[in-house]
């Protein structure tokens, strides 16, 4: 069963004003993914932090795209990804191997990159349950989303900083 969200998530959000995300999100289901995305910029601009967003056609192309923005960064230095979809059931075996294969897409991120790749996916039996989590019942997952690239990018410069010390 689904909890409420991570109100505590919201305590202690640091201002951020040198830091960069960059958010890959998809076509596919636009009104929820499009609300993920609101949710994690309003999170990001009201804490100082510059973004970029990027549209794919699917989910299953979001981990080919961070990977390629991460290898491709002479823009900016991008402390974060954040990846936004959602995956709704249907009545085939679709909706598994398209759940499997960003999951597993983003951890193999979080494995090889030098920053971290938050999951910002919803994956639900219906269209309801999408609606529970971006700003219903369930919290809002895309603002979480935002929330915790700010605290693993801090996370990450306080640990950088303290083991070179």
């Amino acid at each position: 069963m689904a909890t409420q969200g991570n109100t505590l998530l919201h305590k202690g959000i640091p201002t951020l004003t040198d830091a960069f995300v960059v958010i890959v999100k998809t076509e596919w289901n636009a009104t929820i993914v499009d609300e993920l995305c609101n949710g994690a910029v309003k999170v990001l601009t009201d804490a100082g932090v510059e973004y970029k967003i990027v549209t794919v056609p699917g989910a299953f192309e979001v981990p080919f795209m961070i990977k390629t923005l991460a290898s491709n960064d002479s823009l900016h230095k991008i402390d974060a990804f954040i990846a936004l979809a959602t995956v709704i059931q249907g009545d085939t075996p679709h909706f598994d191997y398209v759940c499997n294969s960003i999951t597993n897409g983003i951890t193999d991120l979080n494995l090889i990159l030098e920053v971290p790749t938050i999951f910002g996916v919803l994956t639900v039996l219906n269209e309801q349950q999408a609606l529970d989590r971006i700003g219903g019942i369930h919290g809002h997952k895309g603002e979480e989303a935002g929330i915790t690239a700010i605290k693993m990018i801090e996370l990450q410069r306080k640990e950088i900083t303290e083991s070179s010390d």
